[in-house]
């Protein structure tokens, strides 16, 4: 009798998607539910955080920027870029620095829970803005 062949690829692959099963719905919602209260904050409809891509044309226009935008998203290595400038853009509307920029960026789901959740307060007007 042969003993069975274990292929290492096939054992990653079934780690991968069982760990994205285990632990999807977790991070998926350490980002949506923030996104709610930032949509609130900015008079944006809530329930456009749990649409996907159509929360990222409200995150556009919440931090004013224009729908081509969303396009640049899908070209790849431009979009690292864009969505460095979009939490760049996005921590500004809420008054923060460029550091809360880095955070967003590496941290999502904590830096977005302290937009969302803190006291940061939406500013809509450009002269405003630092």
């Amino acid at each position: 009798m042969f003993a069975p062949v274990i292929d290492i690829s096939d054992l990653l692959i079934h780690l991968a998607l069982m760990l994205a099963y285990k632990f999807g719905p977790i991070i998926g919602l350490t980002i949506i539910l923030p996104l709610v209260f930032i949509f609130r904050k900015a008079d944006k409809p809530v329930w456009a955080a749990i649409i996907p891509f159509y929360n990222i044309i409200v995150t556009l226009q919440i931090i004013k920027k224009p729908l081509w935008w969303f396009f640049l998203l899908l070209i790849p290595i431009a979009n690292i870029l864009f969505i460095i400038g979009i939490a760049y853009e996005l921590s500004r509307r809420f008054g923060k620095q460029t550091g809360f920029t880095v955070g967003i960026i590496l941290l999502p789901g904590i830096f977005l829970a302290i937009l969302g959740y803190g006291k940061a307060k939406y500013i809509e007007d450009d002269n405003l803005l630092t």
